[in-house]
């Protein structure tokens, strides 16, 4: 047997980890937020965002459900396409590194750009996959 038949015989298990991941990546952030609610809502404030009273609240159910979701691999397609579209929302009202010119975050705050946007390329990759 060569060895890439042996990989491909945990498919099941990669894809069961990939999806707890990518699903914690979300559910503890949410639950995060419920805990230090007025410093969040007071950044989001801070950073403009629009409707932050009702943004905080939403962006903690969306990211708490649909994370469980897909950890549980339910509803696979929809619970990817919306986190990808928060995540992106996400992406560019608080980690919007080119408006620090200068400031010492911005290093930090690219970082999480970037990295963002491999997450929402993970959620658009599981989005394509059918729910077995």
């Amino acid at each position: 047997m060569n060895v890439l038949n042996f990989l491909k015989r945990y498919d099941n298990f990669y894809f069961l980890l990939g999806r707890f991941f990518l699903g914690i990546y979300f559910i503890i952030p949410g639950l995060s937020k419920i805990f230090d609610y007025s410093a969040v809502l007071s950044l989001m404030i801070l950073k403009g965002i629009p409707l932050s009273v009702i943004a905080l609240p939403l962006t903690i159910f969306l990211q708490i459900f649909f994370g469980a979701l897909i950890v549980l691999g339910k509803n696979l397609r929809l619970s990817a396409l919306i986190l990808f579209c928060l995540t992106i929302l996400i992406n560019f009202f608080m980690h919007n590194f080119w408006a620090l010119n200068g400031d010492p975050s911005q290093a930090h705050e690219t970082q999480n750009f970037v990295k963002n946007l491999a997450i929402a390329a993970g959620l658009l990759i599981l989005a394509t996959k059918e729910n077995k």
